[in-house]
């Protein structure tokens, strides 16, 4: 982290105007990310040839399993696209996750009282169409998540932003933001928000073919996207900012076998893969640059707390202190992670340890399904596709008959996972990876992923009103707070939270390994965060 970041990260007093944002995008030279939670079919073949010249060819982790609406998209390819072809007003670098000015001319200014902020454009921002960027388009951009045309059915990102009332544009180039309180992470958090033409989103038939077709003031443009042929981006001739792209093209195939990954690096079909195989780690570091970073990515447990016996919180902590986190890292790991002992990761600039911690307990599981009276406990674990849960799944579930608990093995792609499976009255309990932290690493935006709006709490783990208002209401006490003790003694307490009722927790968080051929690609520096970031990144071989 350089000297001028270390400001900004700490804005915990709604300063009037925030510290400059110009000298941190000065600093960083690489971009733009992946994805909170993904999978797909197999694999994608591989294209290009890895022969050099203005083209990077990567191979992704993860299938293209839904659309690029940045408003709703969480997928890991479509994340990723989206991080490369759309901006922010303020973007977040992917290595040291530091706010940089992306749209924005300059930094935010605050009004007295916290209360209002205004921001100004980049001149001669533009989309990759041509046509310019306005202020009716962050205003448009802002105003479609909070307040959809179908309230019933809100955007993913809303729930990052429910300190922002209304946003609307001053002018041409200049949007003005009315805030509900002060809110300290301002300039950090609208970079969830990515500004889209209002032109081609103004309407649900216009939104629908977006959805498709994006189109973002990015460094790159999206040419092509399938599950079949993989990713193709090119290089936006109308992008002014201060990220442009160093190549004329990308190519990004998508597979979630991990033997396809390792062969099209080692073929030399491509420069760089994400998601290393643990098994393969030590072989590849002999001709490849490996890099290994602990990241809050977990593999977690969500329940149907709808549903009897995991209405019952004893029963869900008793299938959490069954497992053997650390034989389970060691085995199916080799090593490249960490048993949770927060719903944060033990890396994370705002970890606390949570009251409870579910070590490796058996007798603890079984006096607590006991106190439940539960016996003879049969179950179906669905998991998505994920390399890294079809190796940990296993593994739990022969923990769990240790325990009295039979369990059988439903794995699908995560389009399916959370299109069928995860919607139907007779889901039970699900294994699957999340990581939101490629939107940002505070607390609060962490939390408010997994634990607060409809989508996770309300529809797919169904808990109950009670709990759900008590976790946002922590949340929402932590956010308008101006003093950081107190911010994070109610953050500490909304951890706690999370870890005692499980509705939805981390049994482990991984390490993110990810390799490329430094004699054909530089510039270029693996992440935190499930993904591969290409701003800065050129070809040289």
């Amino acid at each position: 982290m350089s000297t001028t970041d270390k400001p900004l990260r700490r804005q915990l007093g709604a300063p009037r105007r925030v510290r400059s944002l110009a000298m941190a995008a000065g600093a960083a030279t690489l971009a733009l990310g992946l994805a909170a939670c993904s999978g797909g079919p197999a694999s994608t073949n591989a294209v290009g040839g890895g022969k050099g010249g203005k083209t990077i060819e990567a191979t992704l982790a993860f299938t293209l399993s839904s659309g690029f609406d940045p408003a709703n998209a969480s997928s890991a390819v479509a994340t990723a696209v989206n991080q490369h072809t759309f901006e922010g007003l303020v973007d977040l670098d992917p290595i040291t996750r530091e706010p940089y000015l992306a749209l924005a001319k300059a930094d935010p200014v605050a009004s007295a009282d916290g209360l209002t902020y205004t921001v100004s454009l980049r001149d001669g921002a533009k989309f990759s169409d041509g046509t310019p960027v306005t202020g009716d388009d962050v205003a448009w951009s802002f105003s479609r998540v909070l307040k959809p045309a179908d309230p019933a059915a809100p955007p993913l990102m809303q729930g990052f932003i429910p300190f922002i009332d209304s946003v609307t544009a001053k002018d041409a180039t200049t949007a003005e933001f009315k805030l509900k309180y002060p809110f300290a992470l301002f300039a950090e958090r609208i970079a969830v928000i990515k500004i889209v033409p209002k032109a081609k989103t103004a309407d649900a038939a216009a939104s629908k073919a977006f959805d498709t077709a994006p189109i973002g003031s990015g460094p790159f443009k999206m040419d092509s996207a399938s599950k079949e042929s993989g990713i193709k981006l090119s290089k936006n001739p109308n992008y002014n900012g201060s990220r442009g792209a160093t190549v004329d093209a990308m190519t990004w195939n998508t597979t979630t076998e991990a033997s396809a990954r390792v062969s099209d690096l080692q073929g030399g079909r491509v420069q760089t893969i994400e998601s290393v195989p643990y098994l393969n780690v030590d072989s590849i570091k002999e001709k490849y640059t490996v890099d290994v970073k602990q990241a809050f990515n977990q593999v977690f447990l969500m329940f149907n707390t709808a549903a009897a016996p995991f209405n019952d919180k004893r029963v869900r902590q008793a299938l959490h202190y069954a497992i053997d986190k650390d034989a389970v890292i060691k085995t199916a790991l080799n090593g490249y992670g960490s048993p949770a002992t927060s719903y944060l990761d033990e890396g994370n600039k705002d970890y606390q340890k949570a009251a409870t911690v579910y070590d490796y307990n058996p007798d603890k599981a079984k006096a607590l399904l006991q106190e439940a009276g539960v016996t003879n406990l049969t179950l179906q674990l669905d998991t998505t596709d994920s390399s890294v849960v079809k190796d940990v799944a296993p593994l739990v579930i022969e923990q769990w008959k240790k325990i009295g608990v039979n369990a059988s093995l439903n794995t699908v792609p995560s389009a399916a996972i959370y299109g069928d499976v995860v919607p139907k009255d007779t889901f039970r309990v699900l294994m699957a990876t999340g990581d939101p932290s490629v939107f940002g690493v505070d607390t609060d935006l962490l939390m408010r992923w997994f634990y607060s709006g409809e989508t996770w709490p309300g529809k797919r783990y169904r808990w109950n009103e009670a709990d759900r208002k008590a976790m946002v209401g922590l949340l929402d006490k932590a956010a308008q707070t101006t003093d950081e003790a107190a911010r994070k003694t109610l953050w500490k307490q909304a951890l706690d939270m999370a870890a005692e009722e499980a509705p939805l927790y981390p049994i482990l968080h991984t390490k993110v390994v990810t390799a490329y051929d430094p004699a054909k690609l530089t510039g270029f520096s693996g992440a935190a965060t499930t993904g591969l970031y290409f701003l800065g990144a050129s070809r040289s071989g």
